[in-house]
């Protein structure tokens, strides 16, 4: 399943096998970010290729759950959320070098003429207990 942030982009995860050598083949889950500011993309800004598989479930961000976690009204969410994405593009399409970081997953970054995501190793490790130190080498 994914998480689509309108205006931003698309996390999801990704099974892919990991080869171990002669002891085999390891499935292991790795997440994802797919740029999806494709309309308002500052000129001379590249972001890796990424490519989100065939039959992901893609799901709007829920605002519903946000609110409740947060205690805040909905509409306040909705609107928090939506301004920090304008604020972050803002400063792109200014060719200012920012950092968008999410909680607990990791940071979106612009290093030169690259937009990154970066995830935190505990992010990995939370996907992936089985093989969290070769999930977070091939990420």
């Amino acid at each position: 399943q994914g998480v689509l942030l309108e205006g931003l982009g698309t996390f999801c995860t990704v099974q892919e096998p990991l080869s171990l050598g002669a002891e085999g083949v390891l499935m292991v889950r790795r997440p994802i970010f797919k740029l999806g500011m494709q309309m308002v993309w500052p000129q001379g800004l590249t972001c890796p290729k990424v490519t989100l598989p065939d039959g992901i479930q893609i799901e709007p961000l829920n605002y519903q759950l946000l609110s409740l976690v947060t205690s805040l009204p909905r509409r306040v969410v909705e609107a928090c959320v939506e301004e920090t994405i304008h604020l972050f593009s803002f400063h792109l399409e200014n060719k200012k070098h920012v950092a968008f970081a999410f909680r607990d997953i990791g940071v979106l970054t612009r290093q030169g003429d690259t937009l990154c995501m970066t995830f935190y190793a505990s992010c990995l490790q939370r996907l992936e207990r089985r093989a969290s130190l070769f999930a977070a080498l091939r990420t």
